[in-house]
C-alpha cells in the first residue's frame, strides 16, 4: 500500500508544481467534473456490480480518498500537457500514452491489493481510458467556450 500513497503524493506534487497552461477555473471545473464521474462510475462498478473495489469490499475511507487524490491530479497533468495545437497524430499517441500509463499504474496497484479487480479485466479499461481522456478533452473545450461566452 506504501508505494501507492508515494505515487499519489507524486502525481499530486508534479500537478502542484507544473507550469500552468490552463487556468485555475478550468482546472477546478475539470477537476470537479472528473471527480464526480469517477465517484458515479466507482459507485456503479464497485458498490453496485462488483467488477472491482478498493482496499476492502464495500464503502470504505478510501473510496472517498482516492478520488480526490488521484482524479484531479491526472485531470491537470493530462490536461495541462495536451499538444492542443499539434496535428492529428500526436493528439491519438498522447491519448494513447496517458492510457497505456493509466493501465500500467491500475495493473501496478491490482497488485498491491490497494485496488483488486473481481469481474473487470485490464483490457476493459485499454477500451475506456481512452474514452475518459477524450470526455475530459470536450469538458474542457465546454468549459472554455462558456467562459468565452460569459
Amino acid at each position: 500500500m506504501l508505494p501507492v500513497i508515494i505515487s499519489l503524493l507524486v502525481l499530486n506534487t508534479l500537478a502542484f508544481l507544473i507550469p500552468k497552461r490552463l487556468s485555475k477555473i478550468e482546472m477546478y471545473s475539470t477537476s470537479l467534473f472528473a471527480l464526480l464521474w469517477g465517484h458515479v462510475v466507482d459507485m456503479a462498478l464497485d458498490l453496485k456490480l462488483t467488477l472491482y473495489y478498493y482496499y476492502k469490499k464495500g464503502l470504505q475511507w478510501v473510496d472517498f480518498m482516492v478520488p480526490f487524490l488521484i482524479y484531479p491530479s491526472i485531470t491537470i497533468l493530462f490536461l495541462n500537457f495536451y499538444p492542443y495545437n499539434k496535428a492529428n497524430k500526436s493528439k491519438i499517441f498522447y491519448i494513447l500514452g496517458w492510457s497505456i500509463f493509466s493501465i500500467t499504474f491500475e495493473a501496478i496497484v491490482d497488485n498491491t491489493g490497494f485496488f483488486t479487480h473481481v469481474k473487470w479485466k485490464l483490457w476493459h479499461s485499454a477500451f475506456i481510458y481512452p474514452l475518459l481522456f477524450i470526455i475530459l478533452l470536450w469538458h474542457l473545450k465546454l468549459i472554455r467556450k462558456l467562459i468565452k461566452n460569459n
